[in-house]
Parts: structure tokens; C-alpha cells; sequence
């Protein structure tokens, strides 16, 4: 990555135009392929010995900080290749992952919000949304599942909750994986193509490219609604898979270095343990 943080870099806001960002490009870094792949190698050790600390800071009452990784994207982006080569490096017992599908008829009696408190992460951990609570405000604004009014209400809602949560400790990361309508065709393309990659293939995914234009203005729309300083927007070109890899881990290594972490000290004396131990 260059002298500029991969977070300034890719944050997205007010007036942000999706249309505008090369879903190609690779925003801070200079190298290929190769070098981005290296590079994620390097960052893998920074990630895991970080997300280690913040464990173990946990589990000696020293702390109560927690980080989120909210991954939202269009089929195929690569939400899959995120959790199993970048969050998939750290140690799993630190690590929660929930999958945001349709909703349950027991969840559809509650509020939007009331199925993903659950899954909020604990002191500690490293929870990550595949999809989440914006599938509320952009699959319902593009599907018409809920009515304007309702949606509109939902972004305040949104940024409260997420307020709230970030007051209890936990840092929100969130990105949306921008992959180009072309790229995404050439995916389903591939899983077609080979019968180990059936089992990934929807045949919904067609259906919904009809409705590009609008998923594009959907997430615009709620960018630009709900970025906060507190919770900002970060828009992932997601064409090359190895460098949305690489800016995801660059965030998250960007988020766990500023919570400061450090390791817990011992809560015993550790000379007299080692007496103990050489005379054991």
C-alpha cells in the first residue's frame, strides 16, 4: 500500500457515485497480482497476532472491545473468498460469523433489528455479517418489501443502532464489495462451467442483474445515509478478488490497531511459578 491509508482511500459518503469508482482498480496499491497476494501473506501475520490480543485481553477481564466486519455485495463479489483468506488467517475461537438470509416467520414478527442483536460480538471477538441489517433498506427499497416511508425510517434507525453498538465497545467495519455487472456474469459464468461450483449457483442471480441500476442507487442511497464518522462506508473495488482480499484485511488491520492492544499482564507472580514448575 502507498503513504495514504487504505481507509481514506476507499471511504464512502455523501455524494459518493458508484458509477465512478473502477470496480478494476486497485486504490493504494502499485503492484500485481503477485505482490498483492504476498502482501496478504505478510498481513495475515499482523492480523492474527492483533485479533489474538484482543482475546486475550478479554478473557482477563482487561477489556471489552469487540470489531465487526459488516460484508455487503452483490452475488459473486467475493464475501465468501473475504471470510476464508483474510478473516480465515486469525485464530476461529476468537471469531463469529453469521450469514443474513430471508427472514424467519419468527423473525418477521419482531423489528429488523431484533434478529441481529444475537449475533453482535462479544467482548473480544471478531464478528462478520455476511450480508446484514442493510439488506432491510436495499434488497426491500429494490423489491418494494417495504414501503418508502418504512425505509426511510429504517436508515435513522440504522445509525442509531450502530451508535449504540459502537458505545458498548465494538468498532464497525463496514465495506461494500463493488463488483462490475460484467465481472458478475463472468462468475456465474464459471460456476456453470464447473460442477464443483454448481452447489454456489442460484438461478435467482439472473433475476436480480435485472434490477442493476437499481441495487446501484439502493446502495448509494444508503451509503450516503448511514456513513458516519463513528461508522463509516468503505467502497471495495471487487473486480480483481485478490486485491478486495488485500483492502479488507488493510481495514481491519487499520481497526485493531486502534484500539491500542496490548497483552494482558501476568495476574500471578510469574517467579514464583517458575520455581514451582522447575521443582515440579
Amino acid at each position: 500500500m502507498n503513504d495514504r491509508p487504505i481507509k481514506d482511500l476507499l471511504r464512502a459518503g455523501a455524494g459518493v457515485d458508484l458509477n465512478a469508482i473502477d470496480t478494476s482498480g486497485t486504490p493504494g496499491f502499485s503492484g500485481d497480482k503477485h505482490d498483492g497476494e504476498k502482501a496478504l501473506e505478510v498481513g495475515a501475520a499482523q492480523l492474527a497476532d492483533l485479533q489474538e490480543r484482543l482475546f486475550a485481553a478479554s478473557r482477563t477481564g482487561g477489556s471489552a472491545q469487540s470489531v465487526l466486519l459488516v460484508l455487503q455485495a452483490m452475488d459473486t463479489a467475493g464475501k465468501g473468498g473475504i471470510v476464508k483468506h483474510v478473516v480465515g488467517s486469525v485464530d476461529p475461537q476468537g471469531v463469529m460469523l453469521h450469514a443474513f438470509k430471508r427472514p424467519t416467520p419468527e423473525e418477521d414478527k419482531h423489528d429488523f433489528l431484533w434478529r441481529v442483536r444475537p449475533h453482535l460480538p462479544g467482548p473480544g471477538m471478531l464478528a462478520v455479517f455476511d450480508r446484514s441489517h442493510y439488506e432491510e433498506v436495499l434488497i426491500h427499497k429494490v423489491r418494494h418489501l417495504s414501503t418508502p416511508e418504512q425505509i426511510e425510517e429504517r436508515y435513522g434507525q440504522i445509525t442509531a443502532f450502530e451508535n449504540e453498538v459502537i458505545a458498548a465497545g465494538t468498532t464497525i467495519v463496514k465495506v461494500m464489495l463493488h463488483i462490475s455487472a460484467e465481472e458478475q456474469k463472468a462468475r456465474l459464468g464459471e460456476r456453470l462451467a464447473q460442477p464443483e461450483k454448481y452447489w454456489k449457483y442460484n438461478p435467482g442471480d439472473i433475476d436480480e442483474r435485472e434490477f442493476w441500476p437499481a441495487y446501484m442507487d439502493a446502495y448509494r442511497i444508503a451509503i450516503e445515509r448511514t456513513s458516519t464518522d463513528a461508522a463509516p462506508w468503505y467502497v471495495v473495488p471487487a473486480d480483481r478478488k485478490w486485491y478486495a482480499r488485500l483492502a479488507v484485511q488493510h481495514l481491519l488491520l487499520d481497526a485493531l490497531s486502534g484500539l491500542h492492544l496490548e497483552w494482558p499482564p501476568a495476574n500471578f507472580d510469574v517467579a514464583v511459578e517458575k520455581s514451582r514448575l522447575a521443582a515440579s
